[in-house]
This record gives structure tokens, sequence and C-alpha cells, in this order.
């Protein structure tokens, strides 16, 4: 007997659940305009031929090594990152609202981190406390009175948002150090393109192929001044790091030179690659290495990973950085609660995006709170990154949250604390069906002559049920996020109109 649409539908959809905020369906269950023609697809598809093209994502992807580093895992450091098939979709009204956001935040944090390293006008005038500043592992002493090309310090950052239970996008983290996951955004399109050629042409789809170009714009723009065509390399710690896959890809993405350390050497004055012709200046580096590590004369003295001397070359004005020193400062999650007074103070504007409520520790009344609440809050270590450093209260153990309690006490500064939100939900392929996952998203924003927001971003995926940790790092997965052009409520192409690849 041939299958019937509503069986299809059932077997895709069994057990699927509506909790906190769906991005597919509505409250109604009926699903949202924009993704209406998406679930007509997926229903007509069934879960075999969806099962059948998910085998051969997860194919391509090992075939072509996409990878992450695990630290710490007993089966092996590096692993194939775990990839649904199940598209996200962003209308082209809820992009416009986080574009102008992201575009905002980004520009206020450049000029607070240029504001800390020489006026200090903010300071001064107590909007964030001094000793915030001056007790973030990010801020860097030997940055003060530095001059820094073009006054731009945050070139590539990566914000990520989270949607709450009404469907508000928040902001979660500012990540304005190395941020890492572009290179998935990348390769997550490409094989979607391979798996549902026939979606991206129903579908009118913004694209994101162009970001290493815009990418490499942006370096070449902050080249030292006279300097026509300049020579830029990426600089990674190496192939153990976690985002290795990442350096190699991007590098090459941009025809550059992939470098660690050992292969640049400072000379009076200046930065030189070792080649087999002899040295070669050094103009820009796409540096993916934390600033502690970048010049042991500077920073870590026993660092082998960065160069000695990079520090003076970059004070003398003779090589340009990305990102540059010292913007750890402005993704401290301690001073991430005073962001929309950042933004008020330097801009004159309201925050168009909403941060998370967040609890310091450092407030009598917050730190009563904190340790009142743990159970039901999620606590952070304000210089942790990757998931690492985290209580999440309402899935810890006593022992967990004794050990956090006694964190926060010896070190107040050291951690915030923040509501358990409920991220919302997507529906993942698990297991032959569909069932909601929660999610988050990372758009990727470059700061050049322009500030651009790469129209998608990085969809991380909670893959065990219930968890609300999406972290690559944490064993979490990715999708591919499409932003969709154009006013029509449901996104789709007009018949006959060229495809936005096509276009551009």
């Amino acid at each position: 007997m041939q299958a019937t649409h509503s069986d299809e539908s059932a077997a895709l959809f069994s057990g699927y659940k509506l909790a906190s905020y769906d991005e597919l369906f509505g409250p109604d269950r009926t699903p949202r305009p924009h993704y209406a023609p998406l679930y007509d697809r997926l229903i007509k598809l069934g879960p075999d031929e969806i099962e059948r093209r998910h085998k051969v994502a997860d194919l391509t992807m090992r075939n072509q090594g996409i990878t992450f580093t695990v630290y710490g895992r007993d089966q092996g450091v590096e692993r194939i990152i775990p990839f649904d098939p199940i598209p996200r979709l962003v209308s082209a009204a809820e992009w416009d609202g986080i574009e102008r956001g992201l575009k905002q935040r980004v520009r206020a944090l450049n000029l607070f981190i240029r504001d800390v390293y020489h006026n200090r006008s903010i300071l001064k005038d107590r909007v964030v406390p001094a000793e915030l500043i001056f007790g973030a592992s990010g801020y860097r002493r030997d940055c003060l009175g530095l001059r820094v090309p073009k006054d731009i310090y945050i070139h590539v950052s990566g914000i990520d948002l989270i949607r709450d239970a009404a469907g508000e996008y928040l902001v979660l983290e500012d990540n304005c150090r190395t941020p890492s996951g572009v290179s998935y955004v990348l390769k997550n399109r490409q094989v979607m393109k391979q798996i549902f050629p026939f979606l991206f042409t129903e579908y009118n789809v913004r694209p994101v192929d162009d970001y290493t170009d815009k990418l490499l714009s942006v370096l070449r723009y902050i080249a030292p001044d006279g300097c026509d065509d300049p020579t830029v390399v990426v600089l990674t710690p190496g192939m153990y790091n976690s985002a290795y896959y990442e350096h190699s890809f991007l590098a090459r993405q941009m025809g550059l030179d992939l470098v660690e350390g050992r292969d640049l050497v400072y000379d009076r004055g200046q930065i030189f690659r070792r080649t087999t012709r002899g040295l070669q200046r050094v103009d820009v580096i796409y540096r993916r290495l934390d600033d502690d590590f970048l010049d042991p004369l500077a920073f870590r003295p026993d660092s082998i990973l960065g160069v000695a001397g990079l520090m003076g070359a970059y004070r003398a004005g003779n090589v340009g950085m990305a990102n540059s020193l010292g913007t750890g400062v402005a993704d401290d999650k301690g001073i991430y609660p005073f962001v929309p007074d950042i933004i008020k103070y330097y801009l004159g504007e309201e925050p168009i995006m909403n941060n998370v409520e967040t609890y310091r520790p450092l407030v009598p009344s917050h730190r009563q709170h904190i340790l009142e609440n743990l159970e039901k809050l999620v606590v952070k270590a304000v210089d942790a990154s990757g998931g690492y450093g985290m209580l999440i209260g309402p899935a810890s153990t006593k022992a967990q949250r004794e050990e956090f309690r006694r964190k926060i006490e010896d070190n107040p500064r050291g951690y915030i604390a923040q509501p358990t939100i409920q991220l919302s939900r997507h529906p993942t392929f698990i297991d032959g069906r569909l069932d909601g996952r929660h999610v988050d998203l990372r758009p990727f924003v470059l700061y050049g002559e322009d500030v651009f927001v790469l129209p998608g971003g990085l969809t991380r995926v909670a893959l065990p049920e219930g968890s609300l940790v999406v972290n690559s790092s944490q064993g979490g997965g990715t999708k591919d996020t499409w932003v969709l052009h154009g006013s029509g409520a449901d996104g789709r192409r007009a018949p006959g109109r060229p495809t936005p690849e096509e276009r551009s």
C-alpha cells in the first residue's frame, strides 16, 4: 500500500513536542509562514529519503575532513562535526533587526576598546567600573596608547544569540578575540546545495560564499600605510588546536599561507616569513592565537607558539593584525552586562538587541541571589569559552553546586550568572524522524571599511534531548542557516527569477 501524505507526516513528526519557542511551528502547531514550503517538502520527501540524503551529507563531511577537536575525549581528539540536514530559516524581517543590532553593538564595542586604551572617558564617567577593566584577563596594559590601523580593533567577531520563550533574539555572548565556526557555515551551505539542490530554487536564500573575499578585503585594509599589495598570512597554533581545520580552510579559501610561529621571524622592526627563497616580509597577520601566546617577549615567556618581537613590530606600525591585541577586554563576561550602557554612551542610541538578564556576584544583593538559587541559574566563568567553566544549575549535582559556591565566594569578579533560558528549539533529524532540539545562532561580523554581517551564521544544536549546551567543543552539532530575501511572507522565490547566487 502506498503511503499517504498524512502517514508520512505522522512518521516524520511522530512524538514531536512543542516546548519553549519552536522555530518551525507556531503555538497552534501550524508551520510559520516562512517555514511552510520547507515543511511541505519534508513531508513529501519522507523519513527514508531524508535519511538517505543525511547519510550523503555525513559521507561528504567525512571525505572532506570537516573536523573539530574535542579536548579531553578518551576516544580521540579529532572528530567529524555532527551535521543536521534540516536548515534553519530566518525571515528577511527578522534578519533586518539582527543585522542592525549587531552592527550597532560591534561599532560601540570597538569605540569602547579604543577608549579603554586611550582616553578612558567611560571609566572617568563611571559608566563602567574601572576595577572591572583592570581585572579583566583580556585587558592588556601593553596596549595603552597603542594606535592600531584605522582605529579598528574588532575585525572579526562572532556574537552568540538565543531566542527566549517569546521568540525575542537576545545577545548571549560577545566573542571578540578569535571566534571560530565560520568555516562550518560555508561548508554546511556547500553540503546543503548537494543534498537539497531543489530547495535553493524554491527559496530566496541569501548567499554566504563571498565571506572569505570580504575577510581578505578587511585584512588588506589594515595593512601598514603605503603598502599597496600587502602580504597576508594566517597564523595558527598548529594542528592540535581545536579549530585547526578552520584555520587551514580559511587560508586556502583566501589563497594565503598558513603559518605557525616558527615560520615567522622578527628582524629590525619587521616580521618576515621563512621561505625556500629566503625571508619574505609579512604585512598583515590574521592570527588565530590568543594574546598570551603571541609574543614570548611581551606576554608568556614559555610560549613557543608565537613570534618573539611581534609586539615591537606591531607597536611600530610595521604589521597589521586581526583581531587587534587587547580585544578580549570587550568579551569578558564581566563587561557584558554593561554593553547596553556602552552603546548609549558612545552612540547615543538605545540598544536594538537586548542582553540576557545577568547577575554579578560583585554586587552583594546579586551574590546573595546567586548563592540562594544556584540550582536555577547558569553560572559562567568570565574568561572562559567553548562551554567550559559553566554550571547549568537545573542539570547540576549538589557537589557541583558546592564547588561553584566556593568559587564564587573566593572570586566574585570571576563569574556571572543568568537565568536558565529554554533556548528555542528546531526540528532535528534524530533516529529517522524529526525531534525538537535546542539551538542558538552565531552570526559573524566583519569590520573594515564598513561593518558587514554575514547573512547566515552558525546554528549550533544541542543534540542530547533536553540539553542546553550547544557548543561544538561539548559535542554539539551544526545546521545550515538560511537568511531569506525579500518581503514575501514565506520567503519563496518568484517563478522565473534567478537565485541570489545566480545574481551575485
